[in-house]
This record gives structure tokens, C-alpha cells and sequence, in this order.
């Protein structure tokens, strides 16, 4: 099925008029620097100074501003590992589209790790004593791995880096693996929920209508925590299945790990709509590629796939008409 563009030509007059009146749903969540850089070179960790990292915004805006069949999932195999006494980086992966990350010991300081991309830095807090994952989101190319250790408010010590290569076995290994934050391996309800709603598709688009249509009936947008979560916050994918309540963040990050579960392809984007800090997802689907903001949705037309605006607004003909514009969404990071 196709999107018709003419279709959305003739209606921009109507959309520019009822954006204006979906903006006035819109909650923000403030701004953040833009962590875009371009990766020049490795870093010597010796010479590096201490570097300033700002936390990370939250993703909370309530309203407008390939299959196999085994679950894939991460591991750190050792055949590539940059070793000191307190960190490893595995980079084993790399061509699955991810590296895995450890601090050896337990530590009371925040750390940080830095994936550098040809295009995009990603900022990410690690936590000691435990494997993490992190995606390669920016596809092939060169890539630094940094592992930083708090020093006092926003500025880091580098503890360790490595410099490697990337070239992918395919254009969306970094999106169909669990990672920091879409951690469907460790969410066991939110697998066998995807399971159980996707037991009859025969289809990567059903499986999609299956998971939209669950998501957005069954939670409920969480007014409270939106006022009161803190930076660094990650979902708890079965947590949110339990609650069947969160913030868009939580939204999206089950959506997408219940889709991952179902090995289909899915990026977590997180991004402004309008003037909104905000998160959606976008999806891969066999014979017709990265379905970028838009998703097979009521067996018609093409829609945005943005789940919590979609549930918060009751999916009313003013949101819904939102959604599917574009121009309202500019993409940030993807994970």
C-alpha cells in the first residue's frame, strides 16, 4: 500500500490550521545542546583533558509539539576487547551493530560512555559491574568508544577509548538487538506479550498494527511522572507493561522492544515535535525498506508512528492528523 502524496498536498492549508490548534496540547520538556559532532581521529587517553558532559534531556511530550526466526540479542564475545584494570570495551559486534561496554568495579562516581559516530555523538551513563549495550546508530564508518568518570559537577576524566571501523552486515543490525535502552532481553512479560498479540500476523506490518493498536489503547499517558523523573531515566520495559501507564519514552521503548522481540526491525527516535523534547518510533519492513515516520496503521492510509501521542490524544481526527504530517518532527537520535 502506498502513501498517497497528492493526497497530503491537498490537504496542507486544513493541516497548517489544525497544528496550530494541536499545539496548544503540547507539553514540553525543555531543550538540550545538540551532542552532533563529527569523529576526527582517536583519542589518546593520556593526553585527553577532562572533557564537560551536560546530562541528557528526558523525552516527555504528552501531546503535539528483515525476519529470522530466533530473538536476536547482544553479547560480548571477546575476540575484540580494549582491557585496563577497571574497564573493558568489547567490540566484538561491531558488524551486528553494536558495542558492549563494563566497569570492572564498583564505584560510587556517575560514568559516562561516548559512542562517536561519522555523523552523531551519543552520551550514555553506565552503570559498574555489568555489561552494557549500546548501537552503532550511525551505520558504517569510524567510530569512538569512550568511557568517562565523574570529577566534579558536568566536567569527566577519560578512562579508556578505542578507535575502530564499522562496516554492517546489513542497514538495520543497530535496530533489531536489545540495547541500554530498549532492554527487551531482560523484559520476559513484554516478549511474551509480543508473542501472544502477534500469534495470527503473518506479516512484519501486522505485527506492527498488532503492537500499535495494543499500545495505544491500553496506556495511559503518566501526568505525574513526566513532572517528576529524573535525568538519567531508563524504561523497565516490563515495568511499563505491568502499569500499563508512562511518558513517551516508555512508550516507545516498548513498542519497539516488543517489535524487536518479533524480529522487526525498529528505531527509538527521540527528537522535537514542534517545540516538544519527544519520543516515536520508525520501522523496517521487508520489500520496502526504513518506513521513516510513517507506519502501516488502519489498513487504509499511512500514519506517524507515535504511539503516545496517538494514546494521550484518544487518536482524534486533530492528532491524528498531526501525526501523519512530518514537517512537525525533526529526528535527533536513534537508538
Amino acid at each position: 500500500m502506498k502513501y498517497l502524496k497528492t493526497e497530503k498536498m491537498k490537504k496542507i492549508t486544513v493541516l497548517a490550521l489544525i497544528m496550530a490548534l494541536a499545539m496548544t496540547l503540547f507539553t514540553g520538556c525543555g531543550s538540550q545542546e545538540d551532542q552532533t559532532a563529527a569523529a576526527e581521529g582517536y583519542i589518546d587517553v593520556a593526553a585527553a583533558e577532562d572533557m564537560l558532559i551536560e546530562e541528557e534531556a528526558i523525552a516527555l511530550s504528552e501531546a503535539p509539539a528483515a525476519l529470522t526466526q530466533q530473538m536476536l540479542l547482544a553479547e560480548a564475545s571477546g575476540t575484540a576487547v580494549k582491557k585496563t584494570d577497571k574497564v573493558w570495551i568489547d567490540y566484538s559486534n561491531t558488524k551486528d551493530g553494536y558495542v558492549m561496554v563494563k566497569y570492572l568495579n564498583p564505584n560510587s562516581k556517575k560514568l559516562k560512555v561516548q559512542v562517536k559516530g561519522p555523523v552523531t555523538t551519543y552520551t550514555y551513563n553506565l552503570t559498574p559491574t555489568k555489561w552494557e549495550t549500546f548501537p552503532l546508530s550511525d551505520g558504517n564508518g569510524n567510530y569512538q568508544v569512550l568511557v568517562l568518570e565523574n570529577v566534579e559537577g558536568t566536567k569527566y576524566a577519560l578512562k579508556s577509548s578505542v578507535g575502530f571501523t564499522v562496516q554492517l552486515t546489513d542497514q538495520f543490525a543497530p535496530f533489531v538487538r536489545p540495547n541500554q535502552y530498549v532492554d527487551h532481553a531482560a523484559a520476559v512479560n513484554t516478549v511474551a506479550k509480543a508473542k501472544e498479540l502477534c500469534a495470527d500476523a503473518d506479516t512484519p506490518l501486522k505485527k506492527v498494527e498488532k503492537v500499535y493498536k495494543y499500545v495505544v489503547t491500553e496506556l495511559t499517558y503518566d501526568k505525574a511522572k513526566a513532572q517528576n523523573v529524573q535525568s538519567g531515566y531508563l524504561p523497565v520495559l516490563d515495568t511499563v507493561l505491568q502499569e500499563k501507564k508512562g511518558i513517551c519514552f516508555d512508550y516507545a521503548a516498548l513498542m519497539t522492544g516488543m517489535l524487536r522481540s518479533q524480529n522487526v526491525p525498529c528505531k527509538l527516535v527521540v527528537g522535537y515535535a514542534g517545540n516538544a523534547y519527544h519520543a516515536w518510533i520508525s520501522v523496517y519492513v521487508e520489500g520496502q525498506g526504513w518506513i521513516e515516520g510513517v507506519v502501516y496503521f488502519d489498513g487504509t492510509s499511512w500514519q506517524r508512528m507515535d504511539p503516545t501521542f496517538a494514546s494521550s490524544g484518544k487518536q482524534s481526527e486533530s492528532i491524528m492528523k498531526y501525526i501523519g504530517d512530518g514537517s512537525n518532527y525533526s529526528a535527533k537520535y536513534f537508538y
